[in-house]
């Protein structure tokens, strides 16, 4: 454990160092996820002008799940992100074996070894944004509370990069250049969006088959309503089912693999 925190420390260094070498391409982004942040609060802020309530929930707290669905999103791109972008074209290239010939797992190399410096800046503004939103809401919800949305969140984020690695695999057998990807960001559109609002096959399904509803939808319910031994339970049942199923597919693919050696 220790040797790989070591090696992650050094990610971190070299994706920092590398980040301010081209300092202009580092404050756009910056900018242009400020830009999003900005959209996604102000659709928000249009549909409660003309309604008081949309499934259920009042506008401070669908403030509440926007801005958590920004960290858990800012999570993600500033971990994972990048290095799932560029892992199918290590696969076609055969530049997997670079990952595969270090005495380390091939699967926690390919999936951090790139840390997103600029994401980094916007994960702390998207925090920020779920400070303002827990402020101003207009009831008490204690530290406890606050405390295992913030856990919840950081479970989102480890679920949207299981749920994406689930598209990228099979690149290994159809060889395109992003694998399923165009199907998961059509399907990730739920995340953005209370999972009440949807029907209950639609509820099941980004709930246990594909849980994108973890990113903000499920951190908001508990916060508002309290964590029960039951959604404790599905939690934990659905992140372990997901992740042993991507080391499964991830092992099979790699016996697919061809290298660039072959």
């Amino acid at each position: 454990m220790i040797r790989y925190l070591r090696l992650y420390l050094h990610f971190l260094r070299f994706s920092f160092s590398r980040a301010f070498e081209f300092r202009l391409d580092f404050y756009f982004r910056i900018l242009m996820d400020c830009v999003y942040y900005s959209v996604h609060l102000a659709f928000f802020a249009i549909i409660f002008a003309r309604a008081g309530v949309v499934g259920g929930w009042t506008l401070d707290q669908t403030y509440i799940f926007v801005c958590g669905f920004l960290v858990a999103d800012a999570i993600h791109m500033t971990i994972f992100a990048n290095n799932l972008w560029m892992l199918p074209v290590f696969i076609n290239r055969g530049d997997l074996d670079y990952y595969l010939l270090r005495p380390v797992s091939s699967l926690f190399f390919v999936s951090v070894r790139d840390f997103a410096a600029n994401s980094f800046v916007n994960l702390v503004i998207a925090a920020g944004l779920v400070a303002w939103a827990i402020a101003r809401y207009p009831e008490p919800l204690g530290a406890v509370r606050i405390a295992i949305f913030a856990g919840f969140i950081l479970l989102g984020a480890f679920l949207t990069y299981l749920s994406r690695m689930l598209f990228v695999i099979p690149v290994f057998w159809i060889h395109s250049s992003r694998g399923l990807e165009d199907l998961y960001y059509t399907i990730d559109n739920l995340a953005e969006r209370p999972h009440q609002i949807f029907p209950r096959w639609i509820r099941w399904a980004i709930l246990t088959a594909l849980p994108l509803a973890f990113v903000s939808s499920v951190p908001s319910h508990v916060l508002f309503e309290g964590l029960t031994i039951e959604r404790l339970a599905h939690a934990t049942a659905v992140t372990l089912g997901l992740f042993a199923f991507v080391v499964f597919a991830w092992r099979r693919g790699l016996s697919a693999y061809s290298s660039a050696s072959s």
